[in-house]
């Protein structure tokens, strides 16, 4: 299939990125000034040039097996979104090559069950997967807003429409079952990240920090754009500092 594309900047231990449905620019930006101190790995996922577009769909499972040979030098991951995902699946299989993980807003709606809020946010988002502009239209924008598509009250903008038309197909989401108790059992640090804006997503983020072992942070102003919040990347420096000799305590 190719390899995926993966562009550094900076200096310093390295911290990979890998974004989830929007491109490494949209969703990092905002901590680019990290690189005076820390080697940014700006991962892109099949679909995302000038990585190759996916052999058939988007997958998480395949989107582990693009990532594990990047966790050789055993950095520090940031993940966001879908790309959490197959950063879950590729760290479970091997919990010692990464130094840390730093969890933001992942679709791992299975880890609440029963909550009404939660379930209906599974069933539009893999509404979206599996029918993309087909889907219907209030519940596609209201997964969009969610997920902190650029979206007004007129026509989607065509960047909007673009983003729809490359998820769609891909794997679900409800799909995915990464083995948390290997992560967790390995020490690894973890830092589960929220923006606030959703109390879906904030349970769901509580309950992964609780199957880890993990650490919570919570930063509203920038919706699911975490990595965009006032305080984000301040709050992740510190933690990357502290993850080295740091072995897991939960905390809100």
């Amino acid at each position: 299939m190719g390899e995926i594309v993966v562009v550094r900047d900076g200096c310093g231990p390295e911290v990979l990125l890998v974004h989830g449905g929007a491109g490494p620019r949209t969703t990092w930006g905002a901590i680019a000034p990290l690189a005076d101190r820390w080697t940014l790995a700006y991962v892109h996922r099949r679909g995302y040039p000038p990585s190759p577009p996916p052999q058939e769909r988007q997958d998480f499972e395949v989107d582990a097996l693009d990532l594990a040979p990047l966790f050789v030098g055993r950095p520090h991951v940031v993940a966001h979104s879908y790309g959490v995902l197959g950063t879950l699946i590729a760290a479970a299989a091997a919990p010692g090559s990464v130094r840390s993980l730093t969890l933001i807003e992942p679709p791992l709606n299975y880890l609440v069950p029963d909550d009404p809020e939660v379930a209906r946010l599974e069933r539009i988002g893999d509404a979206v997967l599996t029918h993309g502009m087909d889907m219907d239209p209030a519940e596609l924008r209201e997964f969009l807003h969610l997920a902190g598509a650029p979206i007004g009250d007129g026509p989607l903008p065509k960047e909007v429409v673009a983003g729809v038309r490359r998820a769609h197909g891909g794997r679900p989401t409800s799909e995915a079952r990464p083995q948390l108790d290997a992560i967790r059992d390995a020490g690894v640090p973890v830092l589960v990240a929220s923006g606030d804006h959703a109390a879906a997503v904030e349970r769901i983020c509580d309950a992964l920090a609780d199957a880890l072992g993990g650490k919570r942070s919570v930063h509203p102003g920038a919706g699911h754009f975490v990595a965009a919040a006032p305080g984000f990347a301040e709050q992740l420096e510190t933690f990357l500092r502290k993850s080295v000799t740091w072995r897991g305590s939960s905390s809100r």
